[in-house]
């Protein structure tokens, strides 16, 4: 649950705002002010460092522009003084509002909760950790606003700066190869950070969305899953600032599997019918070998592997069924 903290000493706001979810957002002195077209989910976890540099670029380079936004900083329940920096920050920055959480639900919690608190018409998605050129976010803005087939504009990384190099590299190239087999449309980057997207578009799809990482992932196969065009403009990629977050093993488990899921969720056939039907062929010619060495003899391996075959076939179908008679996504 969201809310405001108890700390009597600190800043107090001027306007708080209630939303119909039961979210309570800060705004500053001047309130919410008329809805943006832009809205940016700024995710914070123990980010106090440096999550001032962050909005400091993100409101300058949106000030300059002709676009009207609302920078809505997330604090995931930080340890640190970043919901502090952040209620700070709204007195020099006044398009900054804050929504604190009160228990740490994951980067994908809060960018899901984000999107659906945002007023703007464009939801940008990004972190506060200095590694995106979030310089480029009125960039990715006008795209969508230029082009009405696009859905979601990605900013895809160039290189690789996160921990554990060695293993991520290869890790995502193959995750993302069977996210390409999935949609039938080539990917870049799978999980960048960065993207805006129409909000209304992403609506039915934030449920599907976990807690952890791989929330990136999951709405990028969720658009072209159901034809919604995605453009991807390259973009460099600093080195973190502060700890990262991301556990390799935990997070990389979790990741394959979500990955997994959606794959089931649009496409089971794709998934289960291969294996079938291999199975299926297997043991029809172990059955006709079986015939000719020992006739009307069948091991137990043959009938196995036909019985098993069928049963996973029938599971596909069904599944299959499942997924084309449900309404919406």
């Amino acid at each position: 649950m969201a809310g405001r903290g108890d700390d009597p000493s600190a800043t107090p706001r001027a306007e708080t705002t209630r939303t119909s979810a039961g979210y309570v957002i800060e705004d500053g002195p001047d309130g919410p002010g008329p809805a943006p077209y832009v809205t940016v989910v700024l995710p914070c976890y123990n980010e106090g460092a440096h999550v001032l540099k962050e909005i400091d670029r993100i409101s300058r380079v949106l000030e300059e522009s002709e676009l009207t936004y609302e920078l809505l900083c997330i604090d995931d329940a930080s340890t640190d003084d970043t919901l502090e920096v952040l209620r700070d920050a709204q007195v020099a920055y006044p398009h900054v509002r804050v929504l604190p959480f009160r228990r740490n639900g994951g980067s994908g919690t809060a960018r899901r909760i984000g999107t659906q608190q945002s007023r703007g018409e464009i939801v940008v998605w990004t972190d506060a950790d200095m590694t995106y050129e979030n310089e480029r976010i009125p960039e990715l803005v006008r795209i969508l606003r230029d082009d009405i087939t696009y859905d979601q504009v990605v900013g895809a990384r160039t290189t690789e700066e996160g921990t554990h190099k060695w293993a991520r590299v290869p890790a995502k190239w193959l995750i993302r190869k069977i996210a390409e087999w999935l949609t039938k449309t080539r990917i870049p980057d799978l999980n960048s950070g960065l993207r805006a997207f129409r909000r209304e578009v992403s609506l039915p799809y934030l449920r599907l969305l976990p807690a952890g990482f791989s929330c990136v992932t999951t709405i990028t196969i969720a658009f072209l899953s159901n034809q919604h065009d995605i453009k991807y403009v390259e973009t460099s990629y600093a080195k973190r600032a502060g700890v990262s977050k991301f556990h390799f093993v935990s997070d990389a488990y979790r990741y394959i599997l979500q990955v997994l899921r959606m794959v089931m969720y649009f496409e089971p056939l794709k998934v289960l019918m291969p294996p079938a039907l291999w199975m299926i062929a297997i043991g029809f010619v172990k059955a006709v070998v079986d015939m000719v060495r020992h006739p009307f003899y069948f091991p137990a391996s043959t009938v196995l592997l036909v019985v098993s075959g069928i049963m996973i076939a029938s599971l596909a179908l069904l599944s299959d069924l499942v997924v084309r008679s449900r309404d919406g996504v």
